[in-house]
């Protein structure tokens, strides 16, 4: 055994290996080997939509992890599409994408402070959020309306924004995805994105909300499985030492906690393994390994073993985990207990009335016949519920899937009634925009509803752009049609 493991013995080398988890755990509850881990000196955990029923429930969760130690407990809470305390309901926050579109930073604070009380009253003590990518791909298929959007100044004045409102009430930020994941045209979750930027264009472009977010004294950041070829050749940048060291610690200076995207996604997994990931996000200079909602208990014990065998085999040194630790304690001393939690529960509405879009004009309402266009979840997203019906109650209807769609059935049943076509993203599916298209042949009065990003934009009588497809986004946008 390397001398450096050896003086600190087996149990003080498995601790701290386990210092650098954040696992996951199915269910409402704490399992026990969970609440044993956390005594034993695990990281913490990364909680998802099936550990949230409400905040009741959450609030008791987080409490049952607390009892156990001083764990992080983290989540994505982005507001928009990307909710976990809000994944049964859908958001009351507009994301990203509509909170750019206003352009207010000040908007965008008191959104992010509303969500970090949200989350300190349920005991989550690390937001994993805000989303700093600059989406130039429009056809971005895991990014797009998690953005402020397409400009690097603006993505980067709101960064700061949600990290101040975030902060202020002791919710520690996660900034993601490092060195950028706006400008790829592959889903991290399934493969390795390029990043094909020169460093003048990344450093201008993809580090600068990044820069700007380590000026504001963001607590955390998340690295991006994303290739970035002339920075980390084939690799993603989670196993990245020219990334996370050399760029991050030292060109940036960031002294602050880096934790990795979750490991189990498959540019990790059908790469190097959960376990060979791990170790080499390490050495790379992560401190925290999130490893996602995939990984069962037996995955979780592989990764620690694999951890103590690399520091063993003198691989991984001692001191990585050592330092690791250390900015890992430093973040949980900053840990406040809120003082004031009061939040403003209006606010979410309030941003996604101002960010909603309505070009042309739609005449009132007519026994409503709604035709929602079934649009595949991302996995960063998962099956969050979204549409009108709950601010349309005397509307009918319908979710269709484009290939399996009659626009024959869809405009006889609408015939002498109002037409309202609600979509997502339609610019990234053929199928949808030939219905929306056929549909609109038949029918120029139609009332159409982008509500992903307005890209492709449809002749009609009326389009409104509402830039999420949150709860806020829906209903600001059905309040264009009825009030």
């Amino acid at each position: 055994m390397p001398e450096n493991s050896a003086s600190i013995g087996d149990r003080g080398l498995r601790r701290l290996a386990a210092a650098s988890l954040l696992a996951s755990f199915p269910g409402t509850t704490a399992p026990d080997w969970v609440l044993r881990d956390l005594e034993d000196g695990l990281g913490g955990v990364t909680l998802f939509g099936f550990n949230v029923e409400d905040a009741a429930q959450l609030a008791a969760l987080t409490r049952q992890l607390g009892g156990a130690a001083r764990p992080v407990v983290s989540l994505d809470e982005e507001g928009g599409d990307v909710t976990r305390l809000a994944y049964h309901t859908g958001s009351p926050y507009p994301g990203n994408a509509a909170l750019g579109a206003v352009d207010d930073v000040e908007l965008t604070e008191r959104v992010y402070r509303s969500i970090a009380a949200d989350l300190a009253r349920c005991g989550v003590n690390l937001d994993m959020g805000p989303v700093a990518d600059v989406n130039t791909a429009d056809d971005n298929p895991v990014i797009g309306t998690r953005s402020f959007g397409a400009g690097a100044e603006l993505v980067a004045r709101h960064t700061v924004a949600a990290v101040r409102g975030l902060q202020s009430l002791g919710v520690a930020a996660c900034v993601k995805h490092f060195p950028g994941h706006g400008a790829t045209r592959e889903d991290s979750h399934l493969e390795i994105p390029l990043v094909d930027a020169s460093p003048e264009l990344l450093w201008e472009r993809e580090l600068l909300p990044f820069r700007a977010a380590i000026e504001a004294g963001a607590r955390s950041i998340m690295t991006a499985h994303v290739s970035v070829p002339y920075l980390t050749g084939s690799a993603p940048a989670t196993l990245s030492r020219a990334a996370l060291t050399g760029l991050l610690r030292g060109e940036l200076g960031y002294d602050g906690v880096v934790i990795t995207d979750a490991l189990d996604m498959h540019a990790i997994t059908k790469s190097v393994g959960l376990g060979g990931g791990a170790v080499r996000s390490l050495l790379a200079g992560s401190d925290l390994l999130c490893l996602g909602p995939v990984p069962t208990y037996d995955d979780i014990r592989g990764v620690l073993a694999a951890i103590v065998e690399a520091v063993r085999d003198g691989v991984l040194p001692v001191a990585r985990l050592e330092e690791a630790a250390a900015r890992v304690d430093r973040m949980r001393d900053w840990f406040a207990l809120v003082q004031d939690s009061a939040d403003d529960n209006v606010v979410g509405l309030d941003a996604a009335r101002r960010a909603v879009r309505l070009t042309g004009s739609a005449a009132p309402l007519v026994d409503p016949y709604v035709v929602e266009v079934d649009t595949p979840p991302t996995i960063a997203v998962g099956d969050v519920p979204w549409g009108v019906a709950p601010w349309l109650p005397e509307a009918e209807i319908v979710r269709v899937k484009p290939a399996d769609a009659s626009p024959g059935a869809l405009l006889a049943a609408a015939t002498g009634r109002s037409l309202i076509v609600v979509f997502k993203d339609a610019h990234r599916y053929p199928e949808s925009q030939a219905l929306i298209s056929g549909l609109l042949a038949a029918r120029p009065d139609t009332i159409v509803v982008e509500m992903g990003l307005p890209i492709w934009r449809p002749d009609a009588a009326a389009y409104i752009a509402t830039y999420g497809a949150a709860r806020a986004n829906a209903q600001a946008a059905m309040e264009l049609l009825t009030a």
